[in-house]
């Protein structure tokens, strides 16, 4: 940073002593190139015009980054003394203590890890990068190529059909037995929102009166444990096997599984601490929060439990509106991208035998797509969805993911890319290990935390393709892992964002090929009497022997 900042400054002065030096070096010269009737040579002119166009130009990327740079720094030391403030600290002490000899406990400021997440009014980074026409103009690229996707699909349609066809066959099918989805999730959030609540309120106002509070705690603790496995582990489980639910129904059924587990998770967590001090401290009070601030917490887009959240003024029903029509848009977008670039591909799969060829070519295939379901998964869901549900609630922070493109790392990637959940392993598994195991073993928290994170993304697909096949498992828990380690924080130039968007590309392009094939294997090539092997045993590597 200071390298950078030497070397504008030597530009600037460099631009300004040649400029002197032409003013002063030759008088006789200007006086000849200026006429004597006092009128300004044009193409002199115009020649410096260019000159100085062209010095702005190659200063201009210095300083746009050095502003960047202190831009940054600004907002930062200003999150940090607001967070000071809100820690229980005044302005005054605050700033007396950035002065003078004590300027080294500057960092002391900060708000200790075990405070957790702190919540601040923000917008979307997408909200904000949106306003730049540049930026607007990509998302225009992505309208016009779903544009050109439907014209594709009518075309085709006539050509084949000789008329014009419209179906959306894939959503109809994906979204099946919507009725049964929707009695699953009330009386999923029925009981997240009773059970855990009662259990909780029971114990908080029965701990300190209890005369055995260690058996009193393991008792509910117990009772909470059987809720989260029992009725929102094997229950939503049960329903999905039982009925037979379409993929993107099933999607919606463990999805919502795995949040409300979450939220109860950190609910609970956030409050027997302030339960535990209380008691230690004798309070007349017991610290339970109102139904009003749980129920408010299930619906939030956050998976960290707080009393109170930051709140905007008002609700922008456009906004909301605008945000569901872009979430419709790109299932729609993914039902083209699929039935254009991905059906084509597999659905003849039984017909070529497995072999390396085949598995190359189908994974450079599947690239393109695997590529365009990561953006408009990333778009529909972090960005629209829970833009959506931010606005409704009035919910202030909108930070639910960060700039993850520009990322230089993996470990970086795996921070910016998902904040919701990254703020729930981070403070709920990466931070409660380093507490439970101590501080040394900092290696052995971030390879647990890759274990949670590897497991359920594989129970997700594994449940909501009816089949186990762990090529993401695989891909997430060594070579996502290896990367963590490998291609670290340190790694700065731009070429390492280059390799970090190559292999995540060609990681997409593996992921869709292999679970592609996987799908329509046992589509093509079913199983008369299937035995639990059969689930878990590759269709796609025999199903050209059965007819």
């Amino acid at each position: 940073m200071v390298g950078e900042e030497m070397s504008l400054r030597k530009r600037l002065s460099k631009s300004r002593d040649s400029e002197e030096s032409q003013d002063q070096g030759n008088p006789a010269e200007q006086s000849r190139e200026t006429p004597s009737n006092g009128h300004v040579d044009i193409k002199e002119l115009i020649m410096k015009k260019k000159q100085l166009a062209a010095e702005a130009e190659e200063l201009k990327p210095y300083f746009m980054k050095e502003v960047g740079t202190h831009f940054d720094d600004f907002v930062t030391n200003l999150i940090e003394r607001s967070v000071s403030l809100d820690s229980g600290g005044c302005a005054l002490t605050s700033f007396s203590v950035l002065g003078g000899e004590n300027n080294h406990r500057a960092k002391d400021l900060r708000a200790p890890p075990e405070h957790g997440k702190i919540f601040v009014v923000r917008r979307s980074l997408l909200d904000e990068l949106f306003e730049v026409d540049h930026i607007r103009t990509i998302y225009h690229m992505f309208i016009a190529l779903l544009i050109l996707f439907i014209l594709s699909t009518l075309v085709v349609d006539y050509i084949d059909e000789g008329r014009l066809v419209l179906e959306f066959n894939l959503i109809s099918y994906a979204f099946g037995q919507l009725p049964i989805v929707i009695w699953t999730w009330w009386a999923m959030f029925l009981s997240t929102l009773s059970v855990p609540y009662f259990l909780f309120q029971h114990w908080a106002r029965g701990y300190s009166k209890s005369s055995h509070p260690v058996f009193h705690s393991v008792f509910h603790g117990l009772l909470i444990m059987v809720f989260q496995i029992g009725i929102l582990g094997f229950g939503p489980l049960y329903v999905v096997l039982t009925y037979i639910l379409p993929p993107a129904s099933r999607s919606i059924v463990v999805f919502e599984q795995i949040r409300l587990i979450m939220k109860v998770h950190s609910f609970v967590r956030e409050n027997v601490p302030r339960v535990l001090n209380s008691a230690k401290e004798k309070s007349g009070t017991v610290p339970v929060p109102t139904v009003n601030q749980y129920l408010y917490f299930l619906f939030a887009p956050t998976l960290i439990y707080r009393d109170s959240y930051p709140r905007t003024p008002t609700v922008r029903w456009g906004y909301v509106a605008m945000q569901f029509a872009q979430v419709f848009g790109c299932l729609f977008y993914m039902n083209y991208a699929f039935e254009r670039l991905c059906a084509p591909l597999f659905r003849n799969i039984k017909q070529e035998p497995f072999s390396a060829r085949v598995l190359v070519l189908c994974v450079f295939n599947s690239i393109l797509p695997g590529v365009l379901g990561l953006l408009l998964t990333f778009f529909a869901f972090l960005h629209c969805w829970l833009n959506a549900f931010a606005e409704m609630l009035r919910f202030g922070d909108r930070m639910f993911y960060k700039d993850w493109w520009n990322s230089t790392s993996y470990s970086n990637y795996y921070r910016t890319w998902n904040v919701v959940v990254h703020d729930w392993l981070y403070y709920y598994a990466y931070k409660d290990f380093l507490w439970f195991f101590t501080k040394r073993f900092k290696s052995a928290a971030m390879l647990a935390v890759f274990a949670v994170s590897a497991v359920v993304h594989e129970y997700i697909l594994a449940v909501t393709l009816n089949f186990f096949y762990p090529v993401l498992f695989i891909l997430f828990m060594f070579f996502g892992m290896a990367f963590n380690f490998i291609v670290n924080d340190s790694r700065k130039r731009p070429i390492w964002n280059v390799m970090m968007w190559t292999s995540l590309f060609a990681g997409q392009g593996v992921i869709v090929c292999f679970y592609c094939q996987e799908w329509y294997a046992r589509q093509h090539c079913p199983l008369k009497n299937p035995t639990f092997l059969d689930y878990i045993r590759p269709r796609s590597w025999t199903c050209h022997y059965v007819f």
